[in-house]
């Protein structure tokens, strides 16, 4: 009887143990956590945004992509990769993926490798800010860095005022930094990279990187990609007298507030 009773407590304590709630499993380590926040705006054409995906592909399957890996510290990093406009595009984002070999970086280039289907509404580079800077808090690795890629190719115009999003993200430990695609851009100001320098970047050794044309993507993806895995910065371009004056981050809002009162006749007025 003693026998059973002590049997039968070893089960009670057992069954005890194994239901008692878990600690929380400790986060991977990595040289940085790098997150693509890519623009499918109205204002990609499909051609664009076929080359902008395709660019992201060929940079993360080159050798030099994952040997920049391998440089690192630790030899590996995470990655994760979502689509924006308007809002957060929720079927386009790619879980994030530990990368530390080529095949894991294969495996995260197919991953991203499907076909283009369309563009959507509004450019709210501030809604890809603050959904990326949560995604980066939230996800199951520690870097020494945490690195926000963005790319564009026009101003905020829809959703949260930038500045404080981008503001709180740094705060945040995050650096911001930018892609700004000038083939074709959507809204006439001055200069995106300006604008993107200004109002969309920041952190340390933050920087922002123009496309100029459809064939530069390829290249300027790796370059960035290899920048941001590597911790380095590349050399500041001379800045013309004409673009030292700051841009206002509410340009975009603002032009499309222009548009939409001119569109408007006087008898709707």
């Amino acid at each position: 009887m003693f026998r059973t009773l002590a049997l039968l407590g070893a089960i009670s304590a057992g069954s005890a143990h194994a239901a008692a709630p878990s600690a929380a499993a400790p986060s991977t380590q990595v040289d940085v956590e790098l997150l693509l926040a890519v623009d499918v705006s109205g204002s990609m054409d499909i051609e664009e945004a076929r080359t902008q995906r395709s660019g992201y592909v060929e940079a993360l399957r080159h050798r030099d992509f994952i040997n920049a890996v391998k440089a690192g510290m630790l030899g590996r990093i995470a990655i994760g990769y979502f689509e924006w406009a308007g809002a957060v595009n929720a079927g386009s984002v790619v879980d994030w993926q530990l990368i530390d070999d080529l095949d894991d970086a294969q495996n995260f280039a197919e991953k991203i490798d499907k076909p283009v289907t369309g563009s959507r509404r509004g450019t709210s580079l501030s809604n890809a800010i603050r959904y990326g800077a949560a995604s980066i808090d939230s996800n199951a690795f520690s870097g020494s860095r945490r690195v926000l890629d963005v790319s564009g190719d026009g101003p905020n115009n829809t959703g949260p005022p930038l500045s404080p999003a981008r503001d709180a993200a740094v705060e945040r430990g995050i650096i911001i930094n930018g892609l700004a695609i000038l083939i074709r851009p959507s809204a006439s100001i001055a200069a995106l990279d300006k604008y993107f320098s200004d109002c969309v970047i920041g952190g340390p050794g933050s920087f922002v990187l123009p496309v100029h044309e459809p064939e530069d993507f390829a290249v300027a993806i790796r370059q960035k990609l290899i920048l941001e895995v590597s911790g380095l910065t590349p050399a500041p371009a001379p800045k013309p007298v004409a673009l030292i004056k700051k841009v206002d981050c509410s340009t975009g809002l603002m032009l499309k507030l222009d548009l939409m009162d001119r569109s408007v006749t006087p008898l709707d007025r």
